[in-house]
Formats: C-alpha cells, sequence, structure tokens
C-alpha cells in the first residue's frame, strides 16, 4: 500500500509529519552513566560491599617462592575469640585446583607451594584485624627448596621439574617459506621485556553471602562471570546453578581479573560459616594475589634486499610464565602469531616457548603476547633501515602487509588491512616546534619539578612504531555472546531491557549497549541490567572483544525484538510495505505514521540470541591456520627529550594513528587511546616487577612506578575507519593496540636522541646516562622532505 497506513477504505489516513531529527545512537560521544558517581567518589566498587553479620575474610600466604609444606596446624587460630572458621586444603570440597586453560594452581597449597605469595589457608572473622592476628596463629612448617626462577634455567635438562607435565607449558613452530632463506643484508639482536603489572586502582574484593540452602551468591570485580562460576562449581562441589555471581563495580582489570583470586576462598568460608563473608585484599597482597604481563627474552634475526625488501624472520621467544598456567598457551600462540609484525615476510621460522617457573604467575593484560614481540620486530625493522641507508617509515612503508598477502601462520591477511595507509597518516601528523632549553619552565624539561637540569645536555629525539593484534578468541575456541532483550511499556513509555553477562571494566561497555539498542529500537530509554550468571555467557572482557561480540548479541537480539513487533503491526494492520521503528512510532519508509510503538506493547516483546563470529581453527604443527577472525592495526610516533647525563627522560608529545572500523564512540575512543599509552610508556620507562630470587622486591605503589599526570605528554589521534565487513557495524576492537605500538616508539626516540642500543624494557636512567660526552653520527639526508631517522647507526651500522 503506497500513501496510506492501513489497507481497509474506512481508516483514517495519516498524513506525514515533520518530526525533529534525533541523532544516532551509534557514533556520538555519550555521557558515562557512571561518569559523575565515580568522579563525586559515590559509586560502589566491591570493595565498597556490606551487609548485615558479615564476617571478614583473610588469606595465610606462603614466603617462600619453592618450598615443601612439611606440616599445617590451625589449633590455636582456630581457639580465637571472634574466629568463624580456619580453611586448608582439607577443607576444599571439590576440585582442589583451578585454572583457565589448564586446572594447576592449588584452591589452598598443600604438599608444595610453588611461588611467593600462594595461599596455603584461609580464616572468616568477626573483624579484619581479628582475622589478619588469626593468621599468625597458623603454623607451618616449610622445607625451603631453591626456587628456580629463570626461564632459560627451567629449560635445561637438569632443571627440577616444578609440575608432572615439566617445565614447558606450550611451545608453537610457525614455520613458513623457506626457513633456510639467506638474504644480503642481516641483523640480529636479543631484547628483553620486564614484569609488568595491570596495576588497576581496585584491588581483589568480593562479598560471598549463602543461600541458605547450600548454594552461594558472590558479587564481584571479575572479567568473566561464567568462568569464574565453572570453575567455583567445581571446586565447591556444587552444581553451576547453585553458584550466581554479579558483577560488582570494578576498580579497572586490564587482563588482571581473569583468573580467581579470593573468589573461591570468600565462598568456601561463607558456606562453613553459613555467614556472609567480604574479602578485601591490601595492595602488597594484591601484587600477589593476581597474574602479570609475562617477562620475555626474545632473539630475532631479520634479513632484507639491499632494495629494502624483507626476506625472512627467525626468532625464539622465550617466555617466564611463573608457577601456574592461567592463559599462558594461548599468550605463547599469540606471540608466535604476531612477532613478524604487520609487514609481508615471505620467509620465517618463529619458536615461541612458555616455561613454568617459581617467579609470580603471569597471565593476560593488555596486548596479550603481542607488546612483547612488537617490541623486538620494531625494534629490527629500525635496525635494518639503519643498516641500509632507509628511512625507518619508507622502509616499513617498502614491507607493510596488504589485504590478500598470506601471514607467516598461514591464514590470508582480510580486509581491511591499511597498514601503509596507517604509516602515511601518522607521518602527515605535524611534530610538536622545539623549545628553547634556555629559560623554560621545569615542568617541561627532563626531570620535571625535581629542577635536577635546566637544560645542560638535553637532546630531542623521534621514534615510530607500528604493530597489530588480533580481536577476540582465536584457534578453535568456541567464542560467543548471549543477550536478552525485552521491549515493554513502563509508566505511558517504551523501555528497552537489555541483559548480558558482559563485565564492564571501565571501558564503557554498559554505554556501548544502550547506545545499540536506542539505534535499532529507536527508543530513548535503555535498562541495562546488572551482569550476572542468570543470563548466557558473555565470554570474558578481554582480547578487545566485547564491542564485537557483546555488541553483536546486543544488535542481533534488537533486530529479532524489532522484527517481531513490526511483524505484529503487520499483521494487525495488515501493512504489506517495509515498516521501520523510529522515535518511538512504527512508521512507513515514507515517514508515515502507522501507530505509536507503546500501543502495540500490549504485552512485552522478548528475545534471547546467542552472536558468533566467524570461526577460526587450531594451528597445525608448523604454527599454520586460519587462526583468528580479525585484526587491529596501530602505529605511534613518540618525541623525547633526553637528558643524556642524567639519563632523565621526558616524553614530549606522541602521535598515533588507529583503524578502528566503525568509531561507535569518540570520546570512549580518545580515552582507549590515551589510556593504552599511558600504559606503554610506562613499560618502556619506568613499570616492572621486579624480582630476587623469585622473590616480589616492590610490591607497593611506592616502589612499582606508574606514570602520572606529570608524566603523561600530549597525545595527538587520527582514526581510520575501514569498516569490516563481517563485525557488527564494520567495528574492531580498539583496546590494545594503543598499548602494543607505544612502547617501542618511546625506546625508538631514545635510541635516536642517545645513540644507545636499548634492547631492554622498562629502559633505567642508567641505560641513558653518562654519554653526553660521545658525539652521535648525524642521520643521513632523505631527499630534503623533513623525516629523519629514527635510529643513528654507529661504527658498527649498529644502533
Amino acid at each position: 500500500m503506497t500513501g496510506s497506513a492501513a489497507t481497509s477504505e474506512t481508516a483514517p489516513k495519516t498524513p506525514v509529519r515533520e518530526r525533529p531529527v534525533i541523532p544516532t545512537r551509534v557514533g556520538e560521544s555519550m555521557a558515562r552513566p557512571d561518569g559523575v558517581a565515580k568522579v563525586k567518589g559515590e559509586f560502589e566498587y566491591s570493595s565498597d560491599l556490606r551487609v548485615d553479620g558479615m564476617l571478614h575474610g583473610a588469606t595465610l600466604r606462603s614466603p617462600h617462592p619453592h618450598a615443601s609444606i612439611v606440616s599445617i596446624s590451625t589449633g590455636e587460630a582456630e581457639a580465637m575469640a571472634g574466629v568463624y572458621a580456619v580453611l586448608t586444603h582439607r577443607d576444599v570440597p571439590g576440585r582442589k585446583v583451578y585454572g583457565m586453560e589448564v586446572p594447576d594452581q592449588p584452591v589452598l597449597a598443600w604438599e608444595k607451594v610453588r611461588y611467593q605469595g600462594e595461599a596455603v589457608a584461609v580464616v572468616a572473622a568477626d573483624h579484619p584485624e581479628t582475622a589478619r592476628r588469626a593468621l599468625e596463629k597458623i603454623r607451618v612448617e616449610y622445607e625451603v627448596l631453591d626456587p628456580l626462577a629463570d626461564a632459560e634455567d627451567a629449560l635445561k635438562d637438569s632443571a627440577p621439574k616444578l609440575h608432572l607435565s615439566g617445565n614447558v607449558l606450550r611451545k608453537v613452530d610457525v614455520r613458513h617459506g623457506d626457513t633456510d632463506a639467506e638474504a644480503e643484508i642481516v641483523v640480529r639482536g636479543e631484547y628483553e621485556i620486564g614484569m609488568q603489572d595491570q596495576a588497576f586502582l581496585g584491588p581483589e574484593s568480593g562479598l560471598a553471602v549463602p543461600d541458605g540452602a547450600g548454594g552461594v551468591d558472590l558479587y564481584i570485580s571479575t572479567q568473566w562471570l561464567h568462568v569464574d562460576r565453572d570453575q567455583l562449581a567445581e571446586s565447591l562441589d556444587l552444581a553451576p546453578e547453585m553458584v550466581r555471581l554479579e558483577m560488582s563495580g570494578v576498580g579497572g582489570a586490564f587482563g588482571g581479573r581473569e583468573d580467581l583470586s579470593m573468589q573461591v576462598h570468600a565462598c568456601m568460608l561463607a558456606l562453613a560459616t553459613e555467614r556472609p563473608v567480604r574479602m578485601v585484599y591490601d595492595r602488597e597482597e594484591s601484587f600477589f594475589g593476581h597474574v602479570h604481563r609475562h617477562p620475555a627474552k626474545m632473539t630475532c634475526e631479520h634479513g632484507a634486499t639491499r632494495d629494502g625488501k624483507l626476506v625472512y624472520v627467525r626468532a625464539r621467544l622465550l617466555f617466564d610464565g611463573g608457577a601456574y598456567a592461567s592463559s599462558s598457551r594461548a599468550v605463547c600462540l599469540n606471540a608466535a602469531t604476531f612477532a613478524c609484525g604487520p609487514y609481508s615476510v615471505p620467509n620465517a621460522h618463529i619458536e615461541s616457548i612458555m616455561m613454568y617457573t617459581n617467579n609470580p604467575p603471569c597471565g593476560a593484560m593488555r596486548g596479550f603476547g603481542a607488546v612483547q614481540v612488537c617490541f623486538a620486530h620494531e625494534s629490527q625493522m629500525d635496525r635494518l633501515a639503519a643498516e641500509l641507508g632507509l628511512d625507518p617509515l619508507e622502509f616499513r612503508l617498502k614491507n607493510a602487509l596488504k589485504a590478500g598477502d598470506t601471514f607467516p601462520f598461514g591464514q590470508k591477511v582480510p580486509e581491511p588491512a591499511p597498514v601503509e595507509e596507517l604509516i602515511l597518516a601518522l607521518r602527515s601528523l605535524p611534530r610538536p616546534p622545539e623549545e628553547p632549553l634556555q629559560n623554560r619552565d621545569i615542568r617541561r624539561l627532563p626531570g620535571g619539578v625535581s629542577n635536577v637540569t635546566h637544560g645542560e645536555g638535553v637532546r630531542r629525539g623521534v621514534g615510530y612504531a607500528v604493530g597489530y593484534k588480533n580481536v577476540g578468541f582465536s584457534a578453535g575456541f568456541d567464542d560467543y555472546s548471549t543477550a536478552r532483550i525485552v521491549l515493554q511499556v513502563e509508566d505511558g513509555e517504551a523501555v528497552a531491557e537489555v541483559h548480558t553477562a558482559a563485565a564492564e571494566v571501565g571501558q564503557g561497555l554498559v554505554m556501548l549497549k544502550a547506545q545499540v539498542a536506542r539505534h535499532e529500537l529507536g527508543v530513548e530509554k535503555v535498562r541495562v541490567l546488572p551482569a550476572d550468571t542468570c543470563v548466557g555467557s558473555a565470554g570474558s572482557t578481554s582480547a578487545s572483544r566485547q564491542s564485537y561480540v557483546t555488541g553483536g548479541a546486543v544488535k542481533l537480539g534488537c533486530e529479532t525484538v524489532r522484527e517481531l513487533v513490526l511483524e505484529r503491526v503487520r499483521e494487525e494492520f495488515d501493512v504489506f510495505e517495509e515498516l521501520f521503528l523510529r522515535d518511538g512510532e512504527i512508521v512507513t519508509s515514507g515517514g508515515e505514521l502507522v501507530v505509536p510503538l507503546v500501543e502495540v506493547l500490549d504485552a512485552p516483546v522478548e528475545k534471547t540470541v546467542t552472536y558468533r563470529h566467524k570461526p577460526t581453527h587450531p594451528v597445525d604443527r608448523d604454527g599454520q591456520g586460519e587462526a583468528h577472525f580479525q585484526f587491529a592495526f596501530s602505529a605511534h610516533r613518540a618525541v623525547v627529550e633526553v637528558d643524556r647525563e642524567l639519563g632523565l627522560v621526558r616524553v614530549v608529545e606522541l602521535a598515533t594513528t588507529q583503524e578502528v572500523g566503525k568509531i561507535m564512540n569518540p570520546q570512549a575512543l580518545e580515552g582507549q587511546v590515551e589510556g593504552g599509552s599511558a600504559q606503554g610508556l610506562g613499560l618502556a620507562l619506568m613499570e616492572e616487577i621486579q624480582t630476587k630470587d623469585a622473590r616480589i622486591v616492590n610490591a607497593s605503589f611506592t616502589d612499582y612506578l606508574l606514570p602520572t599526570i606529570l608524566d603523561m605528554p600530549p597525545v595527538k589521534m587520527k582514526f581510520l575507519e575501514h569498516p569490516d565487513p563481517d563485525s557488527p557495524y564494520g567495528l574492531k576492537g580498539v583496546g590494545e593496540p594503543p598499548t602494543i605500538s607505544s612502547s617501542p616508539a618511546i625506546v625508538a626516540a631514545l635510541r635516536d636522541a642517545t645513540g644507545q642500543r636499548l634492547t631492554r624494557m622498562p629502559v633505567k636512567p642508567e641505560q641513558l646516562a653518562g654519554i653526553a660526552e660521545r658525539p652521535l653520527e648525524e642521520p643521513p639526508a632523505y631527499g630534503g622532505d623533513g623525516r629523519e631517522s629514527v635510529g643513528r647507526p654507529d661504527e658498527r651500522g649498529e644502533l
């Protein structure tokens, strides 16, 4: 029917009305629903939870990184007034070990402890101080063993076996093309990266409440509700439906909340005492209570032709996974697949090895294996460029991956893959002007307000890096998200309700789900329910995947609900033309009103859907396979100033270009890029968990150094939107790439300023200091275009 909203001749004809244009919700910057409360200090985090009659839990941890447990005596602690429970491994009702990929970590240690800080016993008391004093009364007799503190030592045949399976947790070999290929120009390098902490602001915390029928409700800060629930049910010897989890406010995550920490301990104590139990780690305990970024030692050999084309890459990547597996197996694979960088490499042999040691367990952290190898491959690209006398950006442009190329792991490079465009866009961004050093505000000098330099020995450097990573889970993992959408009328207004189990950890997912629902259903009011295990799994908030997978689930659910509503209207009004749900009204393609939405919602319309991306597949024995479903690319330029006498650094500016598919929320995107770049800056210059004989020596934010607002420079950004044809709205995950390419760009700039090799991150002042008197060779001229070298070759042609 044309020109009318109904087929009946007697039905009134509704004229076309002028309607105000409501901006599209997807693509807008929107105020975050939690923003004001967080700024005002009124937001409730999991550490703020309280309930009448609750007890306080505390954990006894091993002081030794490696020891046999001879005996555990709890009698004195149990006899203390105010103590309600003291539990050890004997009290674990079900499976005594847990783990996301490999169940190898004890709920509470028995026979052996394998890292300093491993949980041995837990206590519940009526006051936190009573619980802490009770821990002092637990007597544990240890037979101290020599710790295995170095991954290279752990690989030796003579090394003690930390697990029955041995010390090698995983080994991945990637063989591509001719692994024995030769090249005219060859550079070799050894690179090392330290152990970085996620350094989230909110320590591990949660509240476990027994339900009186043998089950338990847990209110928790986590990244993956369902995998937590399933591990808890196994160890508590309960059916999964008897263990219910609900997300509480999360003070950051960055991968550090993927594994269990206090979840199982709080639940055990709650069930044992039949009282609610709250557990909150202090900052020092938090350093022992979660995984960290893997330290790595990487040996690389890159070969190229004299005209600047890569011929081969050979690399050995050795990762320290610490005492337990966590997600280390996946990190090992990721590192292997991305070790050559976003470049066309016809021949490659990559050996990636993940080891058990007695160091703290390592697992997921923003970048997930790609951070470590990006530092190595970008350092090698700069060295090759210097050896060839080429501008480092031109050298990268010559070798940039293009759609249709083949990755070294055998997968075809999909559209879009605009590596060349990213590099050109980065080069086009203007650089910050040079400032005179004399009489400059000390806040804009290396060392800042410490007032230790006034410009003596300060030199500026510029560096570049390009990185990439997969989005989502890979290698055949069944990666999906479930969403329940309800459209109903409340107080005369159409309301959409969105329910998923996807964890909001500060990245703005609640806002994004509301944006998608408004966009698809044409309603203003959207209620996003708290994430819990009463709806199907949404997977982990990691791998930059939630916008894609849970955004896709919400979009699919809303589309399905919308179609159910429109079908109801077609049947009721006998309308045969295309209908639209827009601004709370059902309209025709010509904009004619058929009926207000609220008038057809006499009963709620509800649908639960599951969304999956295209499948991935495990790699074969040569590391070949369709392992990943989406790739995100980024590039950074860093401008630094270095006082070469004192080793002090000021990052003047970071500039970055990133390919994002579709900008869903401009302000949130900028925040992700700034935050990721800040973590990259920290890794490049200051952040490292330092260990001695497998013991952490700086478990505090006093001694573990973090960038502050005084360290963070302006970040100049340019985004490319090349929609992914397979993803919702064409979007790509954006959270991890800024961390991947920022660190190596900063180190490259330090090399440019100092002439030092700088093969380890974080770079320490002593690596930069004491070289002011040694003259640097000037960079070669590159056609007078104003571009300059990232690295200046020394007398051996090496950086």
